[in-house]
């Protein structure tokens, strides 16, 4: 392992050189910046990080914030994996570290702020946003960098990355209609998630472009786990009138449906339609598969480091984006779930 002095004699430049190419700065110009990237590499170059963090007064810390407790930890969901792929590969590049900030058992406005006060990262990117999310008009007023993984109904011009959730919703509808169905349920989160209202809103536009009146008693708040799920499907069998099909906003509730179906003697794709939101292991290994919409995690995770960087001015020059606001595409994966149609 070699020092950075060590490094600039090897490359024979200056060391404010090799700093601003290992920092990602502009005034470098790639070839250099290759070199040295090359070199550091090669001869295992480890920056002392404490002594650069008291110069700059950074960390070289991003903190990504999830929510976490007995639902969350329960659930055997690898969302969060596959983006942390994404966001570690992007800002190791920058000699920047991911730390994952999970907030448990605390109101996430007051865990933000305490993590602000103490100024372990340099950066934030949130996820869960709420309808009106506090945290962002926090976040903003600080002048901390950040960005939001989902909308808000917060006014602020802040850069997200926000899942199709109107797309998967629009797509759904359509393709359910076009088998027949107009009992189509939804079933979206008990909580004041803004995801769910967005889902919301374009399930009802989408029934309402098929000359479909909105059914209240169709909309069914649960938890978004299996458990969840398994609640649904007891709901819709309660009904006078069952739905015949579902829209399920989290792909997780799909095996707690299936086995409540399964009680009452019926099947998802024979007697009822079920559409998933998200593809992932569990829909492609239950039967019948889900029908869901893929995305590239790391894909995401990746767009999400990059819109942060882009509004940090060390590495502005080089991601110079400016502020970003982006639906991430998702794609129609068809499974057997969703088979039944009205004759």
């Amino acid at each position: 392992m070699i020092g950075i002095k060590r490094l600039a004699e090897h490359l024979n430049v200056s060391i404010g050189t090799v700093s601003r190419a290992l920092n990602g700065r502009p005034d470098v110009n790639e070839e250099t910046r290759k070199r040295v990237l090359e070199a550091a590499e090669a001869l295992g170059y480890v920056p002392n990080q404490s002594g650069r963090s008291l110069r700059q007064g950074t960390t070289n810390a991003i903190g990504l914030m999830i929510e976490s407790g007995p639902e969350t930890a329960a659930n055997s969901d690898n969302f969060f994996l596959g983006v942390i792929d994404g966001l570690q590969g992007c800002l190791s590049r920058h000699g920047l570290d991911l730390v994952v900030l999970p907030c448990a058992d605390e109101e996430p406005h007051a865990y933000l702020e305490r993590i602000a006060a103490r100024r372990l990262v340099d950066g934030m990117i949130i996820s869960a946003t709420l309808r009106h999310d506090r945290r962002i008009d926090f976040l903003t007023k600080a002048n901390i960098p950040f960005v939001a993984l989902g909308r808000s109904g917060s006014s602020h011009a802040h850069p997200w990355i926000d899942l199709d959730f109107e797309g998967v919703a629009t797509r759904a509808v359509d393709r359910l209609v076009a088998n027949g169905h107009r009992r189509i349920a939804v079933a979206i989160p008990s909580n004041d998630v803004n995801l769910g209202f967005v889902f919301y809103d374009g399930y009802t536009a989408a029934l309402a472009r098929h000359g479909i009146g909105l059914d209240p008693s169709l909309i069914i708040r649960a938890r978004s786990t299996e458990q969840g799920g398994y609640l649904v499907a007891d709901e819709m069998l309660r009904m006078p009138v069952r739905p015949t099909a579902i829209l399920l906003i989290y792909e997780l509730m799909a095996a707690g449906l299936y086995r409540r179906f399964r009680e009452a003697g019926m099947l998802a794709g024979r007697d009822v339609a079920v559409i998933g939101f998200r593809e992932s292991p569990l829909s492609r290994y239950l039967s019948p598969t889900l029908t869901s919409f893929h995305v590239s995690l790391r894909d995401l995770g990746i767009a999400l480091a990059e819109s942060l960087l882009a509004t940090m001015p060390a590495f502005a020059g080089t991601y110079p984006m400016g502020i970003t606001h982006k639906i991430w595409p998702m794609e129609l994966v068809e499974g057997e779930s969703d088979a039944y149609r009205i004759r």
